[in-house]
């Protein structure tokens, strides 16, 4: 069968696949610990669920507006800019199958054949791919491995040629867990504007954080609008509120992206699932409750950041990491592992895995052969069990 050019250079998500292949291995009888899935362990809150269960039960079953409900978008748009500059307008807001369809949706009507779209690495996987089926060119932009690999204006410039149209970013980032400050993120997003580049920022992890400069991590739309251009930032309900499988991200941006972003996916996908908005809105306007059910996971979130890099000092020491500011991985080296029949971090993790029966993701599916990612969304037993296993392919 001869495939569309728009699929030519397409190739699967690597952390689906191997996430997939360790429950495949466990499903045969394999002991497998899986620390490849970027998923929180913790189910989604009772009242969440229950306000769903209620929601088909009074017909909520139907089409929506293709951007997701009116109250719905709303409680986005006020969730997105809570004591930020920009306004709460729901006219911003586009409610998508997920955030990954948010930023598809974004590189879809932003970019096209002959755009560059600079891409700060290490990234998280489907970026690439969502700028390559746009048919535009996916650029790498590195930061220093010093720094977390956060990126800075002279980086950029590096990269950028005139044919750079976007930059996309994450903060806190996957896999890396480094997370921009807000002075970082200003001099990120006043080069933007400087080159009439539009910014792209990807706060799934916002509130998986450990920082201190607030219960979530500074964002783009904390920034002084005045001093940021076109801008695209994308949040939804699967980290913080242990909503995977709810499937409901969402966009803010200008009022006239949003529509054109609206009307593509109204011949895509059109609504996210209705019963999944209800849910979603119930997330987004619990109040006192959904505040603890929160700051539960993100005590036992940084309880495992700090356990799994105590563990590393003490029995990986070779394998220097980026210490996690925010989500919930760790990215660290591997490459001290290379010989003459291991060549890759693919080769390592494939090790890991014959071996010590643990899935991690190798560091290419992020764009440095060097690391490796594990996720720290497990239970401490597993991560622990984890790491004391690889420690005997890798010490």
């Amino acid at each position: 069968m001869n495939w569309s050019e728009n699929i030519a250079k397409l190739r699967p998500s690597a952390t689906i696949a191997v996430s997939t292949l360790a429950k495949k291995l466990a499903a045969e009888g394999r002991d497998i610990v899986n620390l490849s899935a970027g998923e929180p362990d913790f189910p989604t809150p009772p009242g969440i669920c229950d306000a769903a269960v209620e929601g088909v039960r009074q017909g909520k079953t139907r089409y929506t507006p293709t951007g997701g409900t009116p109250e719905l978008r709303k409680a986005a748009a006020e969730y997105m800019t809570e004591d930020v500059a920009y306004p709460a307008d729901p006219a911003r807001v586009v409610v998508s199958a997920g955030a990954k369809q948010s930023l598809f949706n974004a590189c879809f009507c932003l970019f096209g054949p002959g755009d560059e779209v600079l891409i700060g690495a290490p990234y998280w996987t489907s970026y690439p791919e969502m700028v390559t089926l746009a048919r535009a060119e996916p650029v790498l932009a590195w930061g220093s491995e010093e720094r977390d690999f956060l990126l800075t204006p002279a980086e950029l410039d590096a990269a950028a040629t005139p044919a750079s149209k976007g930059l996309i970013i994450s903060t806190p980032s996957n896999p890396t867990g480094a997370v921009y400050s807000k002075t970082e993120l200003a001099a990120v997003a006043a080069w933007a504007k400087s080159r009439g580049i539009v910014l792209i920022c990807d706060e799934i992890y916002r509130e998986i954080y450990y920082g201190d400069e607030g219960d979530r991590a500074p964002g783009a739309l904390d920034l002084d609008p005045d001093a940021v251009g076109e801008l695209v930032v994308t949040n939804g309900m699967s980290k913080a509120f242990a909503m995977t499988g709810w499937r409901v991200g969402f966009s803010y941006t200008s009022a006239a992206l949003a529509g054109k972003m609206s009307a593509f996916q109204s011949h895509v996908s059109l609504n996210a699932a209705t019963p999944s908005q209800v849910a979603a809105l119930e997330g987004l306007t619990r109040g006192d409750a959904g505040a603890a059910d929160k700051a539960t996971m993100l005590e036992a979130f940084r309880r495992r950041r700090d356990l799994v890099a105590r563990l590393f000092d003490e029995l990986l020491p070779r394998c220097a990491y980026v210490m996690p500011q925010g989500a919930f991985y760790l990215y660290f080296r591997v490459d001290h592992a290379f010989d003459d029949q291991v060549k890759s971090s693919s080769d390592v993790c494939t090790r890991i895995l014959e071996e010590a029966g643990v899935a991690i993701v190798p560091g290419v599916a992020f764009g440095d052969e060097r690391y490796a990612r594990m996720s720290t969304a497990s239970s401490d037993e597993e991560i622990e069990e984890g790491v004391r296993r690889m420690a005997k392919v890798l010490g």
